[in-house]
């Protein structure tokens, strides 16, 4: 497989912006768990800002797609994203976060078929079994870990489940949107997509008004925490506003590396690239940060990137080969 030079920037972008952002958003976590929405709404404004300047070119470009089609895009892009948020303020670890989020291949199948009536492969309904048993195998024994705590009340079991809940619900929210941008690229082409990429972060920022008491809680709690002197400056820094850009600046980096990363490989090259990277963000995650990860877990884990890469058609299943006649798009 060889990479044109763009190629290449585009995947190191991909795996430097989203690896350090995941990295960046644990470190915010441990700090506040509650910060979610502070997190969201800085991200949001940022990109915003990023695309009124160099996408809108200062409202004076043209829009592709009127403002009533983004509506639902919009509401759906920001649910999901308040709701992954969330999460962490109900004892759901980081790395069961990023598994769930990486089964993302069975809502997508569940709703291709049922929105667009997509036929798949039989291998890919294997590989899509896999990822379903994986996501249980660690769900399961990330709910005996809450459940064996030496605190645990059957409360702490209730706001994980709900927890867990939300997380599914955001993966089929977001599946469904995935859809809908589809729906959208076709109808009015793919060039659309850096112009969707900024509405969808510009028109929910007046939605954030109404959280603006956690917001502003939370930012507040950010000048009480630990601080860091900066070299040369002598400047004391509150440490949560350091992790704060530093995760805006990777989202941005890791958004628009996989915008670029579409437009010069194949879907194909695309989802092996980012498989990689969520399974080396979960590596990085259990190692630094020291999340606890049983053997159970590990099997999970493999289950779902195996049939991850098995979806991608990266591994064969053990089947004779079908016939190509059958082959559908892959999501």
């Amino acid at each position: 497989m060889s990479l044109s030079p763009r190629s290449v920037l585009a995947v190191g972008g991909v795996f430097l912006g989203c690896c350090s952002g995941v990295v960046f958003l644990e470190l915010l976590v441990k700090l506040d768990p509650g910060a979610g929405n502070l997190v969201t709404a800085t991200q949001f404004a940022f990109i915003a800002l990023e695309g009124f300047i160099f996408t809108s070119k200062f409202g004076r470009a043209k829009r592709v797609i009127d403002l009533r089609s983004y509506v639902l895009l919009v509401a759906m892009f920001f649910l999901t994203s308040v709701c992954n948020n969330y999460v962490f303020q109900y004892n759901v670890p980081m790395t069961l976060h990023m598994i769930i989020r990486g089964g993302s291949l069975i809502s997508n199948m569940c709703l291709g078929t049922l929105v667009l009536k997509r036929r798949y492969r039989i291998s890919q309904y294997i590989s899509v079994l896999m990822i379903t048993v994986g996501i249980f195998i660690c769900t399961y024994y990330s709910s005996q870990e809450v459940a064996d705590h030496k605190d645990y009340r059957e409360v702490d079991i209730f706001w994980w489940l709900v927890g867990v809940l939300l997380l599914v619900l955001a993966l089929f929210i977001s599946s469904y949107m995935g859809i809908t941008q589809e729906l959208l690229y076709r109808k009015h082409g793919s060039q659309c997509a850096r112009e969707a990429l900024y509405y969808t972060h510009l028109l929910p920022l007046p939605a954030f008004f109404l959280m603006h008491d956690n917001i502003r809680t939370h930012w507040s709690l950010a000048f009480e925490g630990d601080t860091y002197r900066l070299p040369l400056l002598g400047l004391a820094v509150p440490l949560f506003l350091l992790y704060l850009v530093g995760n805006v600046l990777a989202q941005h980096l890791c958004i628009s590396s996989v915008y670029s990363l579409t437009t010069e490989c194949s879907s194909l090259t695309v989802t092996l690239i980012l498989t990689l990277r969520k399974f080396i963000s979960l590596v990085f995650s259990i190692v630094y940060f020291r999340n606890p990860f049983t053997l159970y877990h590990w099997l999970g884990t493999v289950l779902v990137f195996v049939g991850t890469l098995m979806f991608a058609n990266v591994i064969k299943a053990p089947m004779r080969a079908e016939p190509q006649a059958e082959a559908v798009k892959q999501d």
